[in-house]
């Protein structure tokens, strides 16, 4: 199917259709088991547990990112001000998961022995995240021939703030499998795969503003850096248990969040006179409540739904 005639198709099923293929991606997750014996990760070889992990990284982070990005033809016929009112969505979910890893980083803190370490360790590596990103993202805007801001660009740098968030998300993972905690597993795949695949949109949002659609190894490309990382942090989370490893991970993403929503206000000032409108401050809203209701709420009765019947 091409392009034109993905767009021609009507507005509701682009709509609604990424809905549709979460539920059905979610059931599959709840009513089976992909994965195996899960209670087996404390007595896994090396090989089994990497390969196990792999799996749960790519069904709880890529695919739930790639379900997302399938809204983009929806965004994409949209008028320039609700465009920028995704993309504020897009800094509501971002500014919500920050807040998360700043709790989840003071949290840990607190509990490790070496706590001046721990937060110089947190305040650190967040500001040499944020410094050298500004520095790139400044050197970058200079060598650009138009002086414009590339959307795709922005789109990447969205995708790998989410990215270095996603090592967090797989941390839990690991630590989980390896623990033979099936049902806490379990829970993390589902309630990860209903977080991320918030995570598509608010990839392709920048994107949506360019008058040309990029070839598709962008789209890949983004929802694996995106989403990717859930690998990663599970590698890490089964054969490196470290609070204070958690805190460098969980600090650099709040780093990399930080410089990344500067970057989507400053394009969105590009085709607007400002940036803070009633239809952006109201998206934003939505994002972040959408957020709290995927990570909280709904996470929390789905665990109090498995432990009543468990």
């Amino acid at each position: 199917m091409s392009d034109r005639s993905r767009y021609d198709l009507p507005r509701w099923i682009l709509a609604i259709g990424p809905v549709f293929v979460l539920l059905a991606v979610c059931s599959l997750l709840y009513l089976t088991s992909p994965f195996g014996d899960l209670s087996g990760g404390s007595d896994a070889t090396t090989l089994e547990v990497l390969w196990i992990v792999t799996v749960i990284g790519i069904l709880a982070g890529i695919v739930p990112v790639a379900i997302g990005m399938l809204w983009f033809p929806f965004i994409r016929n949209l008028e320039t001000r609700y465009v920028h009112g995704f993309m504020t969505l897009a800094a509501g979910v971002l500014v919500f998961i920050g807040l998360e890893i700043v709790r989840d980083v003071v949290e840990l803190t607190g509990a490790v022995g070496a706590s001046a370490l721990a937060a110089g360790i947190a305040v650190g590596s967040g500001g040499l995240t944020f410094g050298v990103m500004y520095v790139a993202s400044r050197w970058r805007q200079r060598t650009m021939v138009t002086g414009g801001k590339s959307g795709v660009e922005i789109a990447y740098l969205v995708a790998i703030a989410l990215g270095l968030h996603s090592i967090g998300e797989g941390l839990g993972i690991g630590v989980s499998y390896v623990q033979g905690d099936t049902a806490t597993l379990t829970l993390l795949v589902l309630a990860f795969v209903m977080h991320n695949v918030m995570e598509g949109p608010t990839v392709v949002a920048a994107v949506a503003r360019e008058r040309a659609t990029p070839p598709l190894r962008h789209f890949a490309a983004m929802g694996v850096i995106a989403g990717g990382p859930v690998i990663l942090g599970g590698w890490i989370g089964s054969f490196a248990q470290s609070d204070l490893l958690a805190i460098l991970c969980y600090a650099i993403a709040v780093g990399a969040i930080v410089q990344v929503l500067i970057e989507v206000g400053q394009l969105i000032r590009i085709d607007a006179e400002a940036v803070l409108t009633r239809t952006n401050a109201a998206s934003f809203a939505v994002g972040f409540a959408l957020m709290f209701l995927l990570e909280d709420v709904l996470t929390e009765a789905i665990l109090d739904g498995w432990l009543l019947t468990g």
